[in-house]
């Protein structure tokens, strides 16, 4: 049964008043992938009544009130992405269509969500109404943060929104004692003392053996004062050996950021995934055609939490933590087993993983007793010697579900660490995942081919990857496959300059692949790369990183990855100019474009491009990522050569 979202459900469960009005800026969705969900059961799991306000109308406060006043308070997320990612690409244009909305229909929900649901709050229920703010949003805003969309260094979104208290993290341990706490009577103002949560006081003598960060103010004025203090959170990430942290807002105002809520165990895990979800839409969605985002993941399995791997642009660590916490193979395949069941299974099951696929145990076994260290990462710059590298849990839980009736294919669409495959000396994970496990190609993420940049990425040099690729084209001619790989490229990535960008072209032309899709680095709140962005430096080392903030060099950077279009000719060749590059303007096989646009435009742009791939052995009539899989012809070790030598110059 699903959660009631209107007073006419909560009729018919014969509630006069919920506990929580649970506010929320994504669609409805019973299933253990939406966090509100998985919080939601978790609560109903306690005895706790919640019920959903899916959406509410922005523009009117009443909206809010749809469900009357709850017992215990309001709990607001703004949905499973930060509202302004979901809103807005890289260069802050709106979106057309919002995946997390019923139809894919935009403009259901406000720019930051959480601050203007909490507003609406407060002025249909007043100061003393409880409200606790938590999910992505929340949660990677926590402290002082820059704010990319506005182009500002913000408050704590603890202070902009209103809130009471903030859960940050995978929130199933606090909520729970929040709700209890204020079901014995404590008011909001007294819990200061729940792990995962960040609040508010005038008094922070009270916060034992707490780090002070540098003031808002301080980091307003000098960026280094930022960088600095992000360096020191994310120091303070396990909940082993964090330390509160403390922010000071003007003369007496102060945000408290307690140490983490510990990881789940297995167990927790797998009684969390275990909760009665409806595992849909809810049906009042139906005539509308559903919501977009849950499309595959309907039929794919979560298997972790958590991630060891460490980009600097990815704010998964600062978010769910460094320990990995993973699910029973009982669990997991109890839940497939009634995925097969569903009328519309079609044998196949999406996806089998997390935040990273191929991670199913704790890094290594000092995480348990002495948290993750804070001095060095697992995987970068290069594998721990005390990491325990093994995929045999991961084979025999993939080789369990393969085995199932009913499941024709057990797909694998989470991103792998390549580098962590390497590592281990066991080729049976890569052996299966050829032969099993992919359709045709397998996306991985290099990001980039310069070290420099690759360093500040966090990300393992580009001779690494070629030695998975050298592996994985080997496992694929014993298999007797013909599969290939499709990596992920990131563009003006700080430090990444115009030569930068030229040899990541090289390596492009080498490959013999040309990208559909080129992501552009997109600064979100409280990862490395976007304090490096801000900033100027690299929090980790305080040393300084050029970023690229003007939008034309950005977009050459962006036009170099995909150069053979021809709308890209006149960045392109620019940005080879700047780069002192007129050795690639040409019709040599080395060339990235011809020296001029012909008279006839783009049919003979094309035509020149067409005979120079000819020569250079890329075959325009195949697809051009398979392309990408047989362009390790003559041509490739030159083209190594060429990326190591004036590439890199």
């Amino acid at each position: 049964m699903f959660l009631p979202i209107s007073k006419k459900d909560m009729r018919e469960r014969g509630w006069e008043q919920a506990d929580f009005v649970y506010v929320i800026g994504d669609a409805y969705v019973d299933h253990s992938s939406f966090g509100p969900a998985i919080i939601s059961r978790v609560l109903e799991s306690h005895g706790y009544k919640v019920a959903i306000i899916s959406q509410p109308d922005f523009r009117n406060s009443e909206s809010i009130a749809s469900l009357g006043t709850p017992r215990l308070g309001f709990l607001v997320a703004a949905g499973n992405m930060d509202c302004m990612v979901n809103h807005y690409t890289v260069n802050k244009k709106r979106r057309h269509s919002d995946a997390y909305t019923p139809g894919g229909v935009a403009g259901k929900r406000p720019d930051n969500a959480t601050i203007v649901y909490c507003q609406m709050i407060r002025r249909m229920f007043g100061k003393e109404m409880p409200i606790v703010i938590g999910g992505i949003e929340a949660s990677l805003r926590r402290l002082a943060h820059y704010d990319y969309w506005s182009d500002k260094f913000r408050k704590s979104i603890l202070l902009d929104s209103g809130a009471d208290l903030l859960i940050y993290g995978m929130g199933e341990l606090p909520i729970v004692e929040i709700a209890d706490a204020l079901n014995s009577g404590i008011s909001i103002h007294d819990l200061t003392y729940v792990d995962g949560t960040v609040w508010q006081t005038r008094d922070p003598s009270a916060v034992y053996s707490g780090i002070e960060l540098p003031s808002y103010d301080e980091c307003l004025e000098d960026k280094a004062m930022y960088a600095k203090s992000f360096g020191i959170q994310a120091k303070n990430t396990d909940h082993i050996t964090a330390k509160p942290l403390i922010e000071k807002y003007g003369a007496h105002r102060f945000v408290i950021q307690n140490i983490p809520a510990r990881p789940l165990t297995t167990q927790e895990l797998d009684d969390v995934y275990d909760l009665p979800y409806e595992n849909r839409w809810h049906p009042s969605y139906d005539a509308q055609g559903g919501v977009p985002a849950f499309g595959d993941i309907k039929f794919s399995l979560t298997a972790n939490r958590g991630c060891f791997g460490g980009c600097s642009f990815c704010a998964i660590t600062f978010h769910q933590g460094r320990v990995l916490q993973a699910r029973s193979h009982e669990s997991m395949l109890k839940e497939a087993k009634a995925m097969t069941e569903q009328p519309d299974f079609k044998g196949i099951i999406f996806d089998v993983g997390g935040p990273t696929a191929d991670f199913d145990h704790a890094a290594c076994d000092k995480q348990k007793k002495f948290g993750v260290c804070q001095h060095r990462e697992c995987l970068y710059p290069n594998v721990c010697p005390n990491m325990k590298v093994s995929h045999k849990g991961y084979v025999e839980l993939l080789r369990k579900l393969r085995a199932l009736p009913k499941v024709k294919k057990v797909f694998i669409r989470s991103g792998i660490r390549f580098d962590y495959v390497l590592a281990d000396k066991d080729d049976t994970f890569l052996r299966e995942l050829v032969q099993y496990h992919i359709s045709g190609q397998l996306r991985v993420a290099p990001e980039h081919v310069t070290d420099h940049v690759l360093d500040l990425m966090g990300k393992p040099r580009a001779e690494v990857y070629q030695k998975f690729c050298d592996r994985f084209e080997k496992v694929n001619k014993q298999c007797g496959k013909d599969q290939y790989l499709v990596p992920y490229l990131i563009s003006s990535h700080p430090g990444s300059n115009l030569e930068d960008a030229v040899a990541l072209a090289e390596a492009i032309r080498d490959m013999g692949y040309m990208p559909e899709q080129v992501q552009d680095f997109y600064p979100t709140p409280s990862t490395v790369s976007t304090v490096m962005y801000y900033t100027g430096l690299d929090p980790r080392t305080m040393k300084p990183v050029r970023s690229a903030h003007n939008p034309h060099e950005k977009a050459m950077q962006r036009a170099l990855l995909q150069y053979r279009k021809p709308e890209n000719y006149d960045l392109v060749k620019e940005a080879l100019i700047k780069a002192h590059r007129e050795d690639l303007i040409g019709f040599g096989e080395n060339c990235l474009i011809p020296p001029r646009k012909m008279n006839n435009g783009k049919n003979e742009y094309k035509k020149a491009q067409q005979n120079r791939d000819r020569k250079a052995g890329f075959n325009g009539k195949k697809s051009q990522e398979k392309a990408g899989a047989e362009g390790k012809s003559n041509r490739h070790e030159k083209g190594r050569n060429a990326k190591q030598g004036r590439g890199r110059r």
